[in-house]
C-alpha cells in the first residue's frame, strides 16, 4: 500500500491550457505542454515540478473556464467494489435474472473493470451529462476515480461521475456496455490531484442532486468502504493491457439513489471529495 500524505499540487485543464496549483499559488505552464505528458513519464509529480518552474503565475481558474483533465486517456471503471453497490445490482437485476453474478463478484478475487468512456464521450465541470433516450431509470454514481500513469503507478486522483441506466442494466448483464458507455455518459474534475500516496480512508465522497431548487438526494460514504485495495485494481486492470497516454479508473459507487429515483434533464449534480473540490454537472 502506497503512504498516505497530503496531495502536494492539483492541475487543471482549462480554455487556454494547463493550470498548475501549488501551495495556493497559481501558474500558467507553457503552450506545448500536454497532460498526455504527465500520465506518459514515469515520474508524473516530477514532470509537473519541472513544468512548473518554467510556468508563469496566473490567478486562479475561472470555473467557467475549466474542462476535464484529460487528453488522450481512456476511463475505465470497477464495479461492485461496496456492498451498497452489491446489493443495489442485484436488486435492479431481478427480473433479468442476473443478481448472483453480482454477488459472485463481489467476493471473487478478479474484478469487474470495464471501459467506460474516451474523451470525446466524457464532460467536465459545467458540462451536461446525458440520459439516454431507451431509458427510464438513470442515476450518476460518484467516484473517487484513479489516475495511473502508462507505467501502471497510481500518482493522483479525481472525481468522476459514472453515469448508469440502471434498468438497462438490470435487464440483462451482458447490457451492461449500453448502459454505461454512451456520450455524455461520464465527467470528471474539477481538477487532478497529483500526490504521493492514496486518499486516506476516512476521505469522504458526497452527492447532491438539486430540481429546481430542491434537494432531492443527499448521500456519502468513504474511501475506506471499498472492498478491494485501490492498487490491486490498477494491477487487474494492467494485465494484458497497455496505455501508452495512462489512464483513468473509477474505483465504484457506494452511493445508490433509492429505487423510486431517476434523473431528469435539468438536474444539477454534485459530487465532493474535499481534497479536489466539487464537481458539478446539470443533466442535458
Amino acid at each position: 500500500m502506497l503512504p498516505r500524505m497530503t496531495p502536494i499540487l492539483r492541475v487543471y485543464s482549462t480554455a487556454s491550457g494547463i493550470v498548475f496549483e501549488q501551495d495556493g499559488r497559481h501558474f500558467q505552464s507553457d503552450p506545448q505542454f500536454r497532460l498526455d505528458a504527465l500520465f506518459s513519464s514515469a515520474d508524473p509529480a516530477a514532470a509537473a515540478v519541472a513544468a512548473i518552474a518554467a510556468a508563469t503565475p496566473v490567478a486562479a481558474p475561472s470555473n467557467h473556464s475549466l474542462r476535464a483533465p484529460m487528453e488522450n486517456q481512456e476511463i475505465w471503471a470497477a464495479g461492485v467494489t461496496y456492498l451498497r453497490s452489491k446489493t443495489a445490482r442485484m436488486e435492479e437485476s431481478k427480473t433479468g435474472g442476473g443478481g448472483s453474478f453480482y454477488d459472485h463478484v463481489y467476493t471473487a478475487d478478479r474484478p469487474e473493470l470495464f471501459f467506460k468512456s474516451t474523451r470525446h464521450r466524457t464532460v467536465g465541470p459545467g458540462g451536461r451529462v446525458r440520459l439516454r433516450q431507451d431509458s427510464k431509470w438513470n442515476v450518476p454514481e460518484p467516484e473517487l476515480t484513479l489516475a495511473i500513469n502508462a507505467h501502471g503507478k497510481i500518482f493522483g486522483y479525481t472525481i468522476g461521475n459514472d453515469m448508469s441506466s440502471r434498468d438497462i442494466e438490470g435487464e440483462n448483464p451482458l447490457y451492461l456496455p449500453q448502459a454505461k458507455v454512451y456520450n455524455g455518459s461520464a465527467a470528471l474534475g474539477p481538477c487532478l490531484v497529483i500526490a504521493p500516496g492514496l486518499p486516506p480512508v476516512d476521505t469522504t465522497i458526497a452527492i447532491e442532486i438539486s430540481r429546481s431548487g430542491a434537494v432531492m438526494f443527499f448521500g456519502d460514504t468513504t474511501v475506506g468502504r471499498i472492498k478491494r485495495p485501490l492498487p490491486s485494481l490498477a494491477e487487474w486492470l494492467f494485465r494484458d493491457q497497455t496505455f501508452p497516454h495512462g489512464c483513468y479508473l473509477m474505483t465504484g459507487t457506494g452511493i445508490v439513489p433509492p429505487d423510486t429515483f431517476t434523473l431528469q434533464s435539468g438536474d444539477e449534480i454534485r459530487i465532493t471529495i474535499k481534497s479536489v473540490g466539487t464537481l458539478i454537472n446539470t443533466v442535458a
